[in-house]
């Protein structure tokens, strides 16, 4: 009986000694004190084979905190398959370098408009993209222009060098399910951006800039943006302008 008693005072005796649990560290500071400079916990349950769908490596997954303090890859308020709201959250990025073909003579894609034309419009490129559910979308996207006032492609051309301005402008539409772009899907343009170029026998040979930023919805599905560029000058002036025959960049941001 006596070694009973003396067990069990052992045991409270423990319970309290631990209360505060090292790990590393003989001085926890904390309930859990995980001490060294490269220390790491692991919880088996949250990794990608026991949570396939929501740790897919070699990608890293984020880690919620629930009001009760679990640890846990699914937020409360989230389950699968109910759309935005309901879905697991989407955060992932598609980057896609020279995006626009470069073009025999490194003039991209040429947006012709010669004397007695003041505006052209050219389609630039298509780009294809996949969503696995209902999401917005962030696009971001940059090229260089080649402006010329002889005609493009070209091995060689000249740079206009009179006084009259040209204005160079650039965006995309969305064409939902990748069917082609309907009125509707027509009617909304993102991204636009425009800039304006004149020079007076001093223009230099080489490349100008334009990039510019869009949001829109979309549903799950397979989809693609479609980039056009747009040209405007004088009457009685020649413009050409290739997109994207030197560097360029696409980032399509999605996420609900």
């Amino acid at each position: 009986m006596k070694k009973t008693i003396f067990y069990i005072a052992f045991i409270l005796s423990c319970n309290f000694s631990f209360s505060q649990v090292g790990i590393g560290t003989d001085n926890p500071q904390k309930d859990l004190h995980v001490a060294g400079t490269n220390s790491t916990i692991r919880i088996e349950s949250l990794n990608s084979t026991n949570e396939p769908v929501l740790n897919v490596a070699p990608k890293l997954a984020p880690v919620y905190v629930t009001g009760d303090g679990d640890l846990t890859l699914n937020p409360p308020g989230f389950t699968t398959g109910g759309g935005v709201g309901t879905n697991e959250p989407l955060n992932f990025l598609i980057s896609i370098p020279n995006f626009v073909p470069n073009g025999p003579f490194g003039d991209g894609t040429v947006v012709a408009n010669p004397v007695g034309v003041t505006t052209a419009v050219n389609q630039i490129v298509s780009v294809p993209f996949s969503s696995p559910q209902e999401a917005l979308i962030e696009v971001r996207y940059a090229m260089t222009i080649d402006l010329s006032d002889q005609f493009l492609p070209a091995a060689a051309a000249s740079t206009f060098s009179d006084v009259s301005a040209r204005t160079v402008r650039c965006y995309f539409y969305i064409d939902l399910n990748s069917d082609g772009l309907d009125a509707t899907e027509l009617s909304k343009r993102y991204g636009l951006h425009g800039e304006a170029y004149t020079s007076y026998a001093q223009g230099s040979v080489g490349y100008a800039f334009i990039h510019g930023v869009g949001y829109g919805n979309i549903p799950a599905g397979n989809h693609s943006l479609v980039f056009y560029g747009e040209t405007a000058d004088g009457n009685n002036r020649d413009t050409y302008v290739g997109f994207g025959g030197s560097s360029d960049y696409l980032k399509i941001r999605i996420y609900n």
